[in-house]
This record gives structure tokens, C-alpha cells and sequence, in this order.
């Protein structure tokens, strides 16, 4: 590589083509579309344009702008007639609206309390940090439904409602209480964004008017309210495939691609359902333009400034939450560019929004540059938080101040304390987001991108180039990737299934080009089977090509200059090693004897034209190193990664309380993630944050950088902790002094070695038999043969699962012989390296879930004892629980009390720990240890009224809990029920049916004095609409019809009709239930779906029994249940607790009651 790059003989016919590529790449990134800046301070003034590399005026005939003037303190216009302002949330994390809210109305909460306002928060969601109780003054963690939030409008009496941080679910109540007459009653001011502005905005039909009027084109379209409009507006439109769009919604919620008749009437039908105004606008369909957003802002004194321009690389067709995007948009011509940010800023004034952020989208025709808007959301979005991350400008916190008032001139930039929020952000630098999904967790499901959003979280890389960036974002990801190349092991595909997945919009479609690339597909194939930008797909070619050249090079003989453009492009050293098949360390080694280190720059909002304050990071191989370091006592907190099912926004959580609390401590908090929608990745969260994937070579470079005392992996779930051992190995071989001089950096907490004893099924049996602690008969099988003799001694049923598990994935019930070979076939990869559990399946016990915190001296203190409600064989993070326990017997409790301290002293626990213990009989029995933090822990903090991710981090840090005055389990007087929120509609054809393998996005809350309203108040938040009347359908296994009589007797009790298939009425009947038969779906009609058409049945309760027909039947009449919004329970646990919170409910209005009104 004595030149640009040089390639192998593989990559020859492409090597001129690829040099023209190479050689615009680092010009066209660090400076071509870099955020084109406005320096506008004051109202009205004409914005001047600025670039990296120069400034310059729009055309020599432009009047001068005013010359830019430092910012400094100016009088703002902050309303002083308002002093308690209602921020409404989001709500639990779904698909579509994610833990970006939670950033975003933290950063309001925040910014709003700064300026003196009492803040009362809403919201259901008691896993995020905005819910804790010292974000706001009063914080409400409960139903979001107009009723329940017009109670609480009552009782707080404030002056201002904002409702624009908390995604639709806030944009929706606010509506829904401005229309009813509701604000105008309690004399409550709409802030952030005016009814008429939602409603232009939102209302599909009400926006195509506002675009005409301004002369913006719209896709041709119509909307409809019922199935005759739509058929009428789809034959005026013509051709398929044809877009489904409803009104009032997230993420696409209830759209599609309809590419026939079939299909857009099945969409139409689940949009007019979805949408809280039953409208769908119905649009030709731009597959295959290009996609770009632009994040806008204004203030009332009408200054417009772009935040940031985001671009697809997925062409239109795809949600653009999952689609890969980049900022700054790479492909537009400047000219291209000024376009969008005219309509842009025509958009948001002609819509209305008076202040605050909003995002508008648009397609361009790739062909001819026509461009069409597509739609804009009037509040905070999920692209904010990815531009706030990317530009280091926050939209959240600036958009509350302008709600009060401000203006943008007289709000500093926080980063470079010099310049006001006017003033444009530009990079000079490129940022990838890539979406992760979870298709595995929903057999049955499709898994093809449309317009519904269907990832469950993000990673975002920053780099000086789009190839460093996006090959950073890549390994971000943790699916097994470390760089663009083909999964490791994995089959390699067939022609004809390249050219599908090309085709066909998927999770792995780049993955797919690199298959295709190597196959000898050219990149005109590529292009024309992507429709991908032509740059784009060049961009990847080049990424083959010097893969190819690592392939072909003696790694010994690479020059420094070699090594350097090789690392520049984001090739990781593990991805070096596996091209050039030796070990990373070597990799490692080789690069630094020629001095080939990373720098780490600054994220500054300016391109470097003024210097940051805020120490925000990312590393790369260009340049110099920006990072600063000094020689304070420092800790490095890694965090959770990109969300997934079972690592969520609850780790996220304790990683924001050990930055809080160590930093309040003297320490300098160091955060590295690469989750751009969390709180932890705020800038202001921590002293230092780097922006970097979660791997071992990145996490050394910046222990390298800085040198702290700690570094904490307890706090990030699996990610930091698959970590912990090869960090460890790594620091024991090259010890790094701390920068303090307090000795060497090293891991903080429970050790690595604990924790993999934990972890690893053997060591963990051997401990538990030497403390006499009982657990489930199991075994451990490393082949087929030893789980089907392990589950033969066992006796099924029995529990199978991988080791080293996170969210379930892969476990399994399985009943006999035949369903366990299939599992061993289908589900896992079984050998030495990667053994399976076998354990009992302790069928009919109650799982429970303690949280417990210990010091350095082996004190031991529970923090909580957790009930699940759903049976055993329910994953944990998909069961209601409830604190504190309401049947375990006594002695079971004295057990668990005894056992819990016992392991942890074994296990040298120093910070938190979690057990999932099971009682069978009224015998505890130990399932797993987890000595990290849980999904549960901030429930568990909020339900007792007591930091445990704070004290956990406190006594990381040397702390006791006597210091801590920690010293006891909380008695509590009240009861907190958690409940977790499924996504099945988003995946159809998956069955609704709940097991070990974990599938919930988010949960709620619902607190009160009394079992039965707090488990009503979280079936509420949970969306489910509990009936107090009416008709209730059961469907019995005749495992659980004898359990049933209860709760049918307790229905009719209630004045409930029951109905029920006839072997369930039969049962019923002769235990002296009165109830109607009705026909199972393959006996004739009317049956059950009949009923739920004709709105006959408000309650379903169905035990699945898993044969061929409930395979059939049950699944089909679960799914309509769904799509119908019919509350539907599939154990009786949950149906036991819904009778009595129906009970409650008829007795007596629930009353919503603020978090601090129980501490």
C-alpha cells in the first residue's frame, strides 16, 4: 500500500474504478454536505452558509450578513407566568418508540428544573432514568390514558402542558385532552406544539393541503376511513405496490407495502384499526427513491436553523428507522441540498409549529431529482436523538427551553459555551446508524423491512470517513460482525438467494453485498438490484477491495503508511486477523511497533472552527489526538451496547447512576457506549463520553487513552461482561498505570472469575452442593446423545436452553423425545464449546427474582423479593411480578433469605447480584445467579424508594453499606406491580402464546395501597383496556380446568356472561358456573371469531396446550384477539389477578398517586 491503497489480483479489474473512488473519498466526507451552517443571530437576519474548509456567501448579489459575534449572556424571554409545567412521556419501550423518548424528556425534565419550573412527569415506564423520582418533582409512573392524566391534571393543578418530548404516545393524550374540552376546563396551556399544529401535521389529509399550498409535492395519494374510500382512492392511483400510511401513529404502526389486492385490504384494515382517528392516507408507492431527513428547529421569533441532514442508504420502501442512515447526507449536490432546507423551513412554518424540533422526510428521485415530502413529525423524534448524538447539538433540551420562551439566539451551545444555538451545527466527520432486530424471537414472522418499523434498537459509529464509520457502526452492532464481511461459520449463500436478499428489503441485506461482491457480482449488478446510490455502493467495493489486499499481504511487511490506511478505513484488528488467519494480539502488536495508534477527537458542533469544552469522543486513525486526559481518579463505565430483547434500557439505567453518583463522589466518569437513543450517551451524563463499539481493542485504546483506576462491567448486562474476561487477561499481561498513581487500572466489583463462576454451569453446581443450596435435577450435554440421556433420567417435561443465555434466547419446553432432537437440530449448535442445560421442568411453581446488594466486608442486604405472576416456564422479563411477594409461604421466604447472602459471600459479590429462584410444593430451589445488574433493578429502586444502581456503584468504589445506611430489606406498605409490553403486532403470523424465550420490549408500572388496583393500574399502562362488564370466552386444557372454576365463578360474580368451548363449559357446568357453549373454529360456525367480530366477547382466557390444533386453531383466534384489542390471557395466574383487579375496579375509581407520595 505504497500509494492510496494497493489491492490483490482478486480486485485488478476494479482497481482504477476504486482509485476514482479513493480519491474524493476523505475530500467528499470531511467536507461535502457537512450540516451547510446559518449564523443567524438575530430575527430576520439573511443566513450565511458555511462549509469545513471555507465559508461562503449563496451568490456574490446576497446582501452581507451581520458579522458573527461570540455569544455571550443576553436577556432572554423566559415566561414568568408559568411555574409548573406537565411533561408527558412515552411510555414503555415499543417497537417505533424507543428509549430515545426517555432521553428526550430527561433532557427537558432537566433543562425545565434548571429554570425554576416544578416539573410533573407522566409516565408508565419505571425503567428509564426520567422516571426516577428525583428527574422531576412529582413523578407519576402509572396509566397514560386521558382519564387517568386528566386525574392528575386535577390534583397538580399546572399551568403548562408539554407534550412534544414524549413521541405519539404524548403528541395522542394531548390531543385527546385538548379536543375533549379538558385543557381549555382546567385553564391548561398547550406548550412546544399547538392542537392545529398536530393535527396538520399528524392528520394525513390536513398535511397533502398544507404541502399544495406552499407548492411542496406530495406521493399521489387519498385517505380513507373505511374500506369503500380506500378501494375508491387505490383504483384512481393505479398500479401496485401501494403504501398504507395511518394517521396518529408510531413507527409505521399498522402500514405496508400492498403489492396486490389481498394484501392492501389485510393493511387497510390494521392501519384504520391502529389509528386513533381510523384514517390511512393511501399513496403511490416511491420505491426505490432516495430517502433523506432534515431535523429543524424554531423559535417564536421565527429563526429556522437545520440541525443535521440524515440519508438512507436504504432507498424508499423501508421504515426509516430500519434502514441504515448516515449524517451528513453524502449523495446530494449542494444545490440538491439547499432545496430540502428551503422546504424544510417552509414546512415547519406553514404547518405551524411555532417553536421547538421537528423532522421532515423526503424522496428524491434518483432519475430526475424530483423531490416529494413524504411527512413530518411536530415534535421530538426518533431521529433527534441520533442527530443530537451525531452533531453534539441537543434538540430535546433546546426545544423545552424555546417552550418557555427563549430564543434560539439566546441559548449557548453548551459544547462550545462561544457560539448560541443559532449557529448551525457543522461536522466534519461521518456518522452510521445501524438498526439491530430480532427476528429469531418471532418464528412465523417475515423477516422483510417495510414501512412498519420492526428493529428493536441501534448502534451509531463515528469515523472521519463513511467506511470508518460504517464499519464501526458494524461491529457496534454485536450480532457476531467485527467489520463489513461475512458472519463467521456462516453458510455461504446461493446465487438466487443473493439475488432475492439483494432485492428484497432485509436485516442482512449489506451483509448480502459483500456475498454478492465476492461472488463476482459487479457493482452495476449491485446497484441496479439494491437501487442503491451509485457512491454508496462504490464505497463498499473499495471496503472489499482492501479486504481482499489484508487477504493477499504478509502482515510483517505492511508499512506504517499501509497500516494507517488499512485502520483509517475501520478495519478492526480482530477482522485483520481473521483475513490474515493469525491470533488479534498479533495484529495488535504488529500495528503498534509501526506506531499506528488511534486519535481520539472531539465531537465539537463546528468542524473545529471553535474549541469544545465538553470532552465528547470518538477514535480514528487521522490526524491529532484531541483527547486531553489528566490525571484525575478516573472510572470507565461500559455500557449495554444497542438495545435488544433482553438487554434494554434498564441497564442503561444503572449505567447513568454509576456516572451520577461516582462523579458526585470526585471521580471523573468515563462512558463508553455506542447506543445513541440513552440517556448514558449524553454528553452531560458523564465528564468524558466515547462513542465507540464495545470490543476488546476498543475498550484498550481508551484505557490507553486514560488510564482510570476502574473499570465497571457490571452495569451493561451481557455486553461489558462478555468483556471481562479478555479485558482482565489483557491487563494482567500489559498492566496500564492509572493516571491518579493509584496503582493499576483494573476491573471493579464482583470479579471476572466470579462471574464466570457463575456463569459456567459446572463450577456453579459444584458451589451450590457446598453450600447446600437445592436446585431443579439437571444436567449439562455437549451432543445429542448426552441431552437425550440426561432428559431420559430427568424425565420430561424438561427445560433446554444454551449456556450463557441472555433474554431466553433459545430456551425451550420440551415434552418428549422427538420435540427435544428437533430442538437440538433446529434451535442451537451443540459441542463441547457451546453445551446445552437440561434441567426439570418444575411444571405449576412460582418463580421469584431477588435483587441484593453486597460490600467489599460480605455484608448483605436484599433489596427486594419479586413474585412472578405467571407460572414457571415464563421467561422472567415476559411475567408480571409483583413486589412484595403476595403467596410465597413463609418458610419458602426464610429459605431464600438465608441462601441469598450465603451465595453471595461465596461468590465474592461486591455490587449487585440477581437470583431467580422457583417454589415447587412450597420448596424453594435456586434456578441461576446473576452477580450484575438486572432488568429489574430500577423497578425494584422505585418500588422501595431506594437507589440500588447508585449504592451498587458506591460500593464498587470501596463504600459499606453502613456508610451507606443500606443496613436492612425494606418493608414496604404498599405494592408495585411490573408488566411487560409484546410487540406480536408487529409480527405477523407469530404466536401471542408466552414461554421461556423472552420477547418483550419494555414494561410499566402500577403502584398503590392494594394488590388488585396496582395490577390493574399496570394491565392498564400496558395497554390493555380492562372490561368491568360484558362477555368473557374461555378455553380450558384439561391441566388447568379444575384451577378455572374459580375464576369463571368469580366473572359471573362480577356480572360477566361466560362462554366457553364445550369441553371447557362442560367442566364449568359441573362445578356449578353458568356458561354458554360456543364451537371451536374447526366444529362450525358461529364460533369465537364471529363472536369478536361482532364485538360479542370483551375478555378472552386461553390455556394453549400446544398440539396440532391449538397449533391451528388457537393461533388464529389469539391473533384475532390482537388485532381486535381484546384483552386476551393465556395463564391463570394472570387471569386469577384480573378478576380481582375487575373487582377493585368495580368498587372504586383507581386513584393515581405520584412515586414521592409513598416514600
Amino acid at each position: 500500500m505504497k500509494q492510496a491503497v494497493v489491492f490483490s489480483n482478486k480486485a485488478a479489474a476494479a482497481k482504477q474504478r476504486t482509485k476514482k473512488v479513493l480519491a474524493g473519498t476523505e475530500k467528499r466526507t470531511l467536507a461535502r454536505n457537512a450540516c451547510v451552517r446559518a449564523k443567524a443571530e438575530y430575527a430576520g437576519a439573511d443566513r450565511v452558509l458555511g462549509r469545513r474548509d471555507s465559508v461562503r456567501a449563496r451568490s456574490a448579489a446576497a446582501p452581507e450578513a451581520p458579522a458573527f459575534q461570540e455569544w455571550s449572556s443576553r436577556d432572554g424571554q423566559k415566561r414568568e407566568d408559568i411555574k409548573k409545567i406537565v411533561i408527558l412521556g412515552a411510555g414503555p419501550i415499543v417497537i417505533g418508540q424507543a428509549c430515545e423518548f426517555d432521553y428526550s424528556g430527561t433532557q427537558a425534565c432537566k433543562a425545565l428544573k434548571q429554570e425554576g419550573y416544578e416539573i410533573v412527569l407522566v409516565n408508565s415506564n419505571p425503567a428509564t432514568i426520567m422516571t426516577d423520582p428525583g428527574t422531576a418533582d412529582r413523578t407519576y409512573v402509572g396509566p397514560m390514558t386521558p382519564e387517568s392524566v386528566k386525574d392528575i391534571l386535577i390534583k397538580e393543578k399546572p399551568d403548562a402542558l408539554l407534550p412534544t418530548m414524549g413521541g405519539q404516545t404524548a403528541l395522542n393524550l394531548a390531543k385527546a385532552l385538548a379536543e375533549n374540552g379538558d385543557l381549555d376546563e382546567l385553564n391548561i396551556e398547550l406548550i412546544g406544539a399547538k392542537l392545529d399544529a398536530i393535527n396538520v401535521a399528524e392528520d394525513r389529509l390536513l398535511f397533502k393541503e398544507a404541502m399544495d399550498r406552499i407548492g411542496l409535492k406530495t406521493p399521489p395519494s387519498g385517505t380513507a376511513e373505511n374500506m369503500e374510500e380506500a378501494h375508491a382512492i387505490q383504483k384512481e392511483i393505479g398500479n401496485f405496490p401501494i403504501i398504507i400510511r395511518p394517521a396518529f401513529t408510531l413507527g409505521g404502526t399498522g402500514g405496508g407495502i400492498a403489492y396486490n389486492m389481498e394484501e392492501f385490504n389485510q393493511i387497510v384494515q390494521a392501519g384504520l384499526t391502529a389509528s386513533m382517528t381510523s384514517q390511512v392516507l393511501i399513496e403511490k408507492s416511491l420505491i426505490g427513491w432516495k430517502e433523506y431527513e432534515l431535523e429543524v428547529m424554531r423559535d417564536l421569533k421565527d429563526n429556522v436553523v437545520i440541525i443535521c441532514s440524515i440519508e438512507n442508504i436504504d432507498p424508499m420502501g423501508v421504515h426509516t428507522g430500519d434502514s441504515v442512515t448516515v449524517a451528513p447526507a453524502q449523495t446530494l449536490t449542494d444545490k440538491e441540498y439547499q432545496r430540502l432546507r428551503d422546504a424544510s423551513v417552509a414546512i415547519i412554518r406553514e404547518v405551524g409549529v411555532e417553536c421547538g424540533g421537528s423532522n421532515v422526510q423526503f424522496g428524491v428521485n434518483p432519475v430526475d431529482g424530483e423531490v416529494m415530502v413524504i411527512e413530518m413529525n411536530p415534535r421530538v423524534s426518533r431521529s433527534s436523538a441520533l442527530a443530537s448524538k451525531a452533531t453534539g447539538f441537543p434538540i430535546a433540551k433546546m426545544a423545552a427551553k424555546l417552550a418557555i420562551g427563549y430564543t434560539l439566539d439566546c441559548i449557548p451551545n453548551d459544547i462550545t459555551q462561544k457560539t448560541p444555538a443559532s449557529f448551525e451545527p457543522s461536522i466534519d466527520y461521518v456518522v452510521t446508524k445501524i438498526p439491530r432486530f430480532a427476528f429469531e424471537k418471532f418464528p412465523g414472522s417475515s423477516p422483510v423491512l417495510t414501512t412498519q418499523m420492526k428493529s428493536v434498537g441501534e448502534a451509531m459509529a463515528i469515523g472521519r470517513t463513511f467506511q470508518e464509520s460504517f464499519q464501526k457502526a458494524l461491529r457496534s452492532l454485536e450480532v457476531g460482525l467485527n467489520g463489513w464481511s461475512g458472519p463467521k461459520g456462516a453458510a455461504t449463500p446461493t446465487e438466487e438467494e443473493l439475488r432475492y436478499n439483494l432485492r428484497t428489503p432485509n436485516p442482512d441485506r449489506l451483509v448480502a453485498v459483500w456475498y454478492a461482491m465476492d461472488a463476482g457480482f459487479s457493482t452495476e449488478e449491485v446497484i441496479e438490484l439494491t437501487k442503491m446510490d451509485p457512491w454508496f455502493v462504490n464505497q463498499l467495493r473499495c471496503l472489499k477491495d482492501v479486504g481482499e489486499y489484508v487477504k493477499a499481504s504478509d502482515l510483517e511487511s505492511l508499512s506504517a503508511s499501509d497500516w494507517k490506511q488499512i485502520k483509517s478505513r475501520g478495519f478492526s484488528d480482530s477482522q485483520i486477523a481473521e483475513f490474515a488467519r493469525v491470533p488479534e494480539d498479533v495484529v495488535r502488536s504488529l500495528r503498534r511497533k509501526c506506531g499506528v495508534v488511534p486519535q481520539m477527537k472531539r465531537v465539537d458542533t463546528c468542524a473545529a472552527e471553535f474549541e469544545a469544552n465538553t470532552p465528547y469522543m470518538y477514535s480514528t486513525y487521522d490526524g491529532e489526538d484531541e483527547c486531553g486526559a489528566n490525571n484525575k481518579s478516573k472510572v470507565l463505565i461500559l455500557g449495554g451496547g444497542p438495545n435488544r430483547i433482553g438487554q434494554g434500557i434498564e441497564f442503561d439505567y444503572c449505567c447513568c447512576h454509576a456516572a451520577f453518583s461516582l462523579s458526585a463522589e470526585g471521580y471523573e466518569t468515563i462512558m463508553m457506549n455506542s447506543n445513541p437513543e440513552t440517556v448514558s450517551t449524553d454528553y452531560d451524563t458523564s465528564d468524558r463520553l466515547y462513542f465507540e463499539p464495545l470490543t476488546v481493542e476498543d475498550v484498550v485504546n481508551v484505557l490507553e487513552a486514560e488510564r482510570p483506576e476502574g473499570i465497571i462491567v457490571q452495569f451493561g448486562g451481557q455486553t461489558p461482561l462478555k468483556l471481562a474476561k479478555p479485558l482482565q487477561k489483557y491487563l494482567e499481561e500489559n498492566p496500564i498505570p492509572a493516571a491518579s498513581g493509584r496503582g493499576n487500572v483494573k476491573i471493579w466489583g464482583t470479579s471476572p472469575d466470579s462471574i464466570d463462576a457463575a456463569e459456567d454451569r459446572e463450577q456453579f453446581e459444584a458451589l451450590l452442593k457446598e453450600l447446600n443450596i437445592d436446585q431443579p435435577a439437571g444436567g449439562i450435554a455437549r451432543s445429542e446423545g448426552e441431552a437425550i440421556e440426561a432428559a431420559n433420567k430427568l424425565g420430561y417435561p424438561v427445560m433446554v436452553r444454551p449456556s450463557y443465555v441472555l433474554g431466553g434466547r433459545a430456551m425451550e419446553v420440551v415434552y418428549n423425545e422427538k420435540s427435544l432432537v428437533k430442538y437440538i437440530n433446529t434451535a442451537v449448535a451443540v459441542d463441547p464449546e457451546q453445551p446445552v442445560l437440561v434441567d426439570k421442568y418444575l411444571s405449576g411453581a412460582t418463580e421469584l427474582d431477588v435483587d441484593a446488594l453486597a460490600d467489599k466486608d460480605g455484608n448483605v442486604v436484599i433489596g427486594g423479593i419479586m413474585e412472578h405472576i405467571e407460572e414457571a416456564g415464563v421467561h422472567s422479563g415476559d411475567s408480571a411480578c409483583a413486589l412484595p411477594t403476595q403467596s410465597i409461604p413463609f418458610d419458602a421466604l426464610t429459605t431464600i433469605r438465608e441462601w441469598t447472602p450465603a451465595l453471595a459471600k461465596s461468590l465474592g459479590v461486591v455490587g449487585l447480584l440477581n437470583i431467580q429462584y422457583a417454589v415447587h410444593e412450597g420448596k424453594p430451589y435456586i434456578i441461576e445467579a446473576n452477580p450484575r445488574a438486572s432488568r429489574t433493578v430500577p423497578f425494584v429502586s422505585k418500588a422501595i424508594g431506594s437507589p440500588l444502581a447508585k449504592y451498587a456503584s458506591l460500593l464498587m468504589a470501596g463504600k459499606t453499606l453502613k456508610e451507606l445506611g443500606f443496613t436492612q430489606e425494606p418493608v414496604l406498605d404498599h405494592v408495585a406491580v411490573k408488566e411487560a409490553v409484546l410487540p406480536f403486532d408487529k409480527f405477523p403470523g407469530t404466536d401471542t402464546i408466552l414461554g421461556p424465550e423472552m420477547r418483550s420490549t419494555g414494561e410499566v408500572m402500577g403502584i398503590d395501597a392494594s394488590y388488585a388496583n396496582a395490577y390493574a393500574k399496570a394491565q392498564i399502562a400496558a395497554g390493555t383496556k380492562l372490561p368491568t362488564s360484558g362477555t368473557a370466552y374461555m378455553s380450558m386444557t384439561d391441566a388447568t380446568k379444575q384451577e378455572s372454576v374459580s375464576v369463571a365463578k368469580g366473572l359471573s360474580q362480577l356480572g360477566f356472561k361466560v362462554v366457553a368451548t364445550k369441553g371447557t363449559a362442560d367442566f364449568l357446568k359441573s362445578n356449578g358456573v353458568e356458561v354458554t357453549s360456543v364451537l371451536k373454529l374447526h366444529e362450525g360456525r358461529p364460533h369465537g371469531i364471529d363472536m369478536m367480530q361482532n364485538d360479542e366477547i370483551q375478555l378472552m382466557i386461553i390455556t394453549p396446550s400446544g398440539d396440532e390444533v391449538d397449533q391451528k386453531d388457537g393461533l388464529v383466534l389469539r391473533r384475532k384477539a390482537l388485532a381486535y384489542k381484546i384483552p386476551l390471557v393465556t395463564t391463570l395466574p394472570a387471569a386469577k389477578a384480573i378478576v380481582e383487579s375487575i373487582r377493585a375496579m368495580q368498587t372504586k375509581k383507581l386513584k393515581m398517586d405520584a412515586l414521592q407520595d409513598f416514600f
